[in-house]
């Protein structure tokens, strides 16, 4: 079952830089990833609410960082994408500046919830992001999206080699199978956001 906490979500600004974001305190975790990975599909099935994050057919339409209120002191935030975005250097150069300074410099970060596709893991972006992570000390849980798109065996497999990289690198990582369309993996995602926002399962 979903808990019942995350369906609280609410939207509650954007902000196209840092200075921008809502006040630095409480609690927040992130949601990055390449913007086919289903980013805001894993968010809407966490909080159990199919309009929360936009989704699109279109990767990249992530441009802003969105904040996504719990309650007074707990927030999730859904990052810009990277990839398949279809817009300028210039453009993608202020979201890589922007992204840098919220997650190197947003104090109430508890944790990164980094997205990958299960048929397509550990793509080069993926790996700057973990090993950023790892330099900064900040914690970060894979979800290994659209593990619905795999039989059992090739998902298993993938998460096993996702999981011996994450064991060699250097940081506070972990990694699991995810599936917005079949919910597989709502529960084992839920205790790592309660661990991150501190508070007790429910």
């Amino acid at each position: 079952m979903t808990d019942k906490f995350f369906r609280q979500a609410r939207f509650l600004t954007s902000a196209a830089k840092l200075s921008q974001c809502p006040p630095d305190e409480g609690y927040e975790v992130a949601f990055a990833g390449r913007s086919n990975a289903g980013k805001s599909s894993a968010i809407n099935t966490l909080c159990d609410h199919n309009g929360l994050a936009k989704t699109s057919k279109t990767p990249g339409r992530t441009q802003l960082i969105n904040f996504f209120e719990l309650d007074e002191e707990r927030r999730l935030v859904d990052l810009p994408g990277y990839g398949y975005a279809k817009v300028s250097v210039s453009i993608k150069k202020d979201w890589q500046g922007n992204l840098a300074q919220y997650l190197e410099q947003r104090r109430c970060l508890k944790g990164l919830v980094l997205m990958m596709d299960v048929r397509h893991p550990l793509k080069d972006f993926d790996l700057q992001m973990l090993d950023w992570a790892g330099q900064i000390d900040l914690p970060v849980h894979v979800l290994l999206t659209k593990a619905d798109k795999l039989k059992r065996g090739p998902a298993s497999a993938s998460l096993q080699k996702v999981r011996k990289t994450l064991r060699e690198m250097e940081g506070d990582f972990s990694v699991q199978l995810f599936s917005s369309l079949r919910k597989t993996g709502v529960p084992e995602a839920h205790q790592k956001l309660n661990q991150w926002l501190e508070r007790d399962s429910v």
